[in-house]
């Protein structure tokens, strides 16, 4: 268990990215950094060689949507753009590595907040986490449904004529960044069984702290070798967050209802 120093005072957005950087050298927690590393190593470096390759392709072709009159936009669009496609296949290709790594991240939240706190969520062994994947792997099929629907709102809006060039960008990092929030706080929610709408109503009630949060880690995904290692920073970050804020609100209220 860490100093309880460390951990008693909640933290900025800014602070528990930086809090997970910190906890993802910590000795305890290597072995089950290692595999969901990998899996993101995997995916980003085949998904960056693809993107890096036809960039400039689909930004010229984008642009040549813009009215005459609107020509003068294109040298302030032109690195929003840049960002939007990057921060699309960020989003996607994360969401990708982790449904892949779901279960391994589950574990990681879970060795996190023991880290943290000094107890055990559950002492289960490998074999009971096979047993849970059906489950694991049906809410991260919650999570692509609450995705998609959005996914394709923010699409479309790159399509309309003058608005969408320039206002499209914008809204689609927050809506990227957002959907960080609720990626990576799901696996500490998760882990304690907290159903997926409560988990999304508590998130909102701190909405800015958690878009500062989903704002960094969207940014970072981005960033070639940082995007390698954002994953495991910020799992760790999201159970840092859980532990100092939601643990105990929401833990206490379910004991409240079930009994």
């Amino acid at each position: 268990m860490l100093p309880n120093s460390i951990i008693k005072q909640p933290l900025s957005g800014v602070g528990y990215l930086l809090k997970g950087l910190k906890l993802l050298s910590h000795r305890k927690l290597r072995l089950f950094i290692l595999i969901p590393l990998s899996i993101n190593l995997l995916i980003f470096s085949s998904a960056f060689w693809f993107l890096f390759s036809a960039i400039m392709q689909w930004i010229d072709s984008y642009l040549t949507q813009l009215p005459d009159f609107l020509n003068w936009l294109s040298y302030i669009i032109w690195p929003f753009l840049i960002l939007s496609i990057l921060f699309s296949f960020s989003f996607i290709f994360s969401s990708v590595a982790n449904f892949i790594a779901a279960p391994f991240n589950g574990l990681l939240a879970e060795k996190t907040e023991m880290l943290l706190t000094g107890k055990e969520i559950n002492n289960d062994g490998l074999k009971e986490l096979f047993q849970d994947l059906p489950r694991i792997f049906k809410r991260e099929l919650q999570k692509w449904a609450y995705f998609i629907p959005r996914l394709i709102f923010c699409a479309v809006l790159f399509f309309i004529p003058a608005f969408g060039p320039v206002i499209a960008p914008f809204i689609w990092f927050i809506f990227a960044s957002w959907m960080m929030v609720i990626q990576y706080a799901d696996f500490p929610f998760d882990n304690h069984k907290i159903p997926f709408a409560t988990m999304k109503l508590a998130l909102r009630h701190r909405w800015g702290k958690n878009l500062t949060f989903g704002m960094l880690v969207s940014f970072f995904t981005t960033i070639p070798i940082l995007n390698f290692i954002i994953m495991p920073i910020a799992v760790c970050g999201a159970t840092a967050f859980w532990v100092d804020i939601y643990k105990q609100e929401l833990c206490n209220k379910q004991v409240v209802a079930q009994g």
